[in-house]
């Protein structure tokens, strides 16, 4: 299932890679192990982050998608969310819920 990963970076570790260089062999070994669909940077809520698209196929892949953020850079939070495309969003039957759950 492809879902939304959504990563929280505290300050430190993360400032002390980028000053001794180590940040981007530690980000791209995260990312060469957890093989993300797409991946983006920001800032979330006044702090370092990321949204990844990684495909979850069973509960325990979570850690291992997960585990490299804590351990690496102890994010402080590491969040999933299903993602829908258009054609996941048309098989959902909208219209057949809004029927049977009108009131």
């Amino acid at each position: 299932m492809r879902m939304l990963m959504h990563i929280k970076l505290p300050v430190e570790p993360f400032n002390s890679a980028v000053r001794d260089g180590s940040v981007t062999p530690k980000m791209q070994r995260i990312l060469e192990a957890t093989k993300p669909e797409a991946s983006y940077f920001s800032e979330q809520d006044g702090h370092r982050g990321g949204i990844l698209v990684v495909n979850v196929n069973e509960p325990a892949d979570v850690p291992r998608l997960a585990e490299p953020w804590f351990l690496t850079f102890n994010a402080e939070k590491v969040e999933f969310r299903v993602a829908m495309t258009p054609e996941d969003l048309g098989r959902a039957n909208l219209e057949g819920l809004g029927k049977t759950w009108t009131v």
